[in-house]
């Protein structure tokens, strides 16, 4: 059989598949075509040598920021994919029902990456930085139903922000957006951080299958309790099948709430970045270095990249088709060299833990084809650089 691209000699990992060890990849146009051990080289167009290298289906982010151009917090995809290897792309509520067929013909048509969209709330979507939801008559529950339905191929949920900064109603804008996940039978993701409302409140709407974010803040919604125990409300909610999410972000991550979850016994479902123009510069920076730092609090090398591949593709309703190796699927896939070592890792609030593996990007595949390096984007004038990025490009990190 005759392959156009052939990928000889690393270690695949790709744990929702079940596929381990060292084994060849081969790709047919853009697909995977099969992975088995000893395919001949000789029979591939192009061979890709991963010697010493990780093998791994091409990373699904399942909370970004990729609406480029026209919002406060937008950076472009394809650059991130190209030295990061994610292929899968969901953009998080950066888009609202008045916005979204701009970000369909202008984002997701000509990236390279895959890009999905979960649908926000509010019409408006995240064109300014924050109270996207203080005007109640822009959370058009009936808009953003019409728009989702349209769009299905994009829209794979619903998205809102709970917190004091954009809540000032309360959880009306919850509700709305729960009867339109409910609707159109998409999940709904929940940002939560400071209140109020309460986080309670917020745990008691959430659905079997509905997605929390920044579930490992350190703000006053945090799902642990001033004695950093698990909150019984996150406790049952997560127990009856609602998605935990990282979401790090610029200030959604905290080593000391990551810490007390994990030692009550719970994993996160998704490890994903809430990539946008402040935490693209750190102490977020992109998905390898957030999957080190739960490699880092614990968690196994196979359970980072379920957490980075297998599960958000089920969330997405996707499976078989992203997150997988398995033949058939697109042919996206992400090489990386797992160095040792002791490599500093820092949180939202500035709090240091080393981890003693680290990911390293080598090499991202999006249908069967390698992208090549792109620049990094500068920020955008209104962004603020803090002291603290400063110093951690002077570190060198990641």
């Amino acid at each position: 059989m005759k392959f156009d691209l052939l990928i000889k000699g690393g270690e695949v990992v790709d744990p929702g598949a079940g596929y381990g060890g060292l084994l060849d990849v081969a790709i047919t146009r853009n697909r995977i075509a099969a992975v088995d051990r000893g395919i001949p080289a000789q029979g591939a167009f192009q061979v890709v040598d991963a010697t010493g290298q990780l093998v791994t289906p091409g990373l699904v982010d399942l909370h970004t920021h990729v609406y480029a151009g026209a919002t406060y917090w937008g950076i472009l995809a394809d650059p991130v994919a190209a030295r990061s290897g994610v292929t899968t792309f969901v953009d998080a509520g950066s888009a609202g029902a008045m916005t979204l067929p701009a970000f369909r013909e202008w984002i997701v048509r000509p990236a390279r990456a895959r890009i999905y969209a979960f649908l926000n709330i509010s019409s408006i979507g995240l064109a300014p930085a924050t109270h996207e939801l203080a005007v109640l008559q822009f959370v058009d529950a009936p808009l953003c139903l019409e728009m989702a339905n349209r769009n299905r191929d994009v829209v794979r949920g619903i998205k809102v922000r709970m917190g004091s900064t954009v809540a000032p109603h309360g959880l009306e804008p919850m509700r709305r957006a729960l009867q339109v996940a409910q609707e159109t039978e998409l999940p709904l993701m929940t940002h939560i951080g400071s209140g109020p409302p309460e986080v309670d409140e917020v745990l008691a709407l959430m659905r079997p299958g509905d997605i929390l974010t920044h579930s490992f803040t350190g703000a006053s919604m945090k799902i642990v309790d001033e004695a950093n125990r698990l909150r019984e409300s996150a406790r049952r909610a997560w127990d009856a099948g609602m998605v935990v999410d990282v979401g790090h972000g610029g200030g959604g991550f905290s080593f000391q709430t990551a810490e007390a979850v994990m030692a009550a016994g719970y994993r996160p479902d998704v490890i994903s970045t809430d990539i946008h123009q402040i935490s693209i510069l750190g102490p977020m920076f992109d998905l390898p270095t957030t999957l080190g730092k739960f490699l880092a609090l614990g968690m196994s090398l196979p359970d980072v990249i379920r957490a980075a591949t297998a599960r958000p593709a089920e969330i997405l309703g996707l499976q078989g088709e992203v997150g997988t190796l398995r033949p058939g699927a697109y042919a996206d896939v992400a090489l990386f060299r797992l160095e040792e070592g002791r490599f500093p890792f820092y949180d939202t609030h500035r709090v240091r833990r080393e981890g003693g593996q680290r990911l390293r990007h080598a090499l991202t595949i999006v249908d069967g084809r390698p992208l090549l390096p792109l620049p990094a984007e500068p920020p955008a004038p209104w962004i603020p650089v803090t002291d603290f990025q400063r110093q951690l490009a002077r570190e060198g990190l990641p």
